[in-house]
């Protein structure tokens, strides 16, 4: 058995397993037909399946994004948390945000 073998054959299941914590995330926050809703627009205007969501991850976030507007990054955040828990991974988002906090001028803060 290659190594690209055993790669290929992983790749399925990292693929699904991602897959199934997207489609969570969404039935959590936007219920059974809403999220059904939201996958038949990601379908039609940017052909990604449900299944195909971690193949496509950056059609499905433009898509997200266009459907949702602002609310996208809320979803978006939800779900990298979720992932990146699921490895056992420490949350990136956690280090970025306080990145943001230091980038940002005291005087642009207050004009915000």
């Amino acid at each position: 058995m290659s190594m690209n073998t055993t790669i290929n054959q992983l790749m399925p299941r990292e693929n699904d397993k991602i897959c199934k914590i997207i489609d969570r995330i969404m039935r959590q926050i936007f219920g059974d037909e809403a999220t059904r809703l939201i996958y038949r627009y990601l379908e039609s205007n940017y052909s990604v399946k449900s299944n195909e969501i971690a193949d496509k991850i950056d059609l499905f976030a433009k898509g997200l994004e266009e459907f949702l507007r602002s609310g996208a990054y809320v979803v978006e955040r939800k779900i990298l948390e979720d992932i990146y828990s699921s490895y056992g991974l420490l949350r990136r988002i956690e280090f970025e945000e306080p990145a943001r906090k230091r980038l940002c001028k005291p005087s642009e803060a207050s004009h915000a």
